[in-house]
């Protein structure tokens, strides 16, 4: 069994940034692919960035070369560096668990954090 907390969210400007942390419970983590999700209002929750138990990443294009995903195995947490926010970052994000070195799907979801950006 793995719980993942989420924490980091807020309101922000456009042109700002936060970094959203996940921290997971449970054995064996460091074996673990992690990503973010986010669901705005009204629409379908979609994949934002994925990371490898060897920590190679991926993105989707809307946010490649502002959000950064990273992992700290020592402490069992994931990270999300989010700049240059736009509005359509609201959203909703969150963390997931695959119960295998590369992402797939989730196994296990954290309860989401809520990310938004207005002026």
């Amino acid at each position: 069994q793995v719980q993942l907390v989420e924490s980091g969210g807020g309101l922000v400007q456009p042109g700002g940034s936060l970094r959203l942390s996940c921290a997971a419970s449970g054995r064996g983590f460091r074996f673990n692919a992690m990503a973010w999700y986010r669901q705005a209002p009204e629409k379908q929750r979609e994949l934002v960035a994925s990371i490898s138990s060897g920590g190679n990443t991926n993105y989707r294009d809307s946010v490649k070369g502002r959000f950064t995903m990273s992992r700290d195995n020592a402490k069992n947490t994931v990270y999300l560096q989010m700049n240059s926010l736009k509005p359509e970052d609201t959203a909703v994000y969150y963390c997931a668990a695959a119960l295998r070195p590369v992402w797939t799907r989730g196994d296990y979801w954290g309860q989401g954090t809520q990310v938004t950006v207005s002026s």
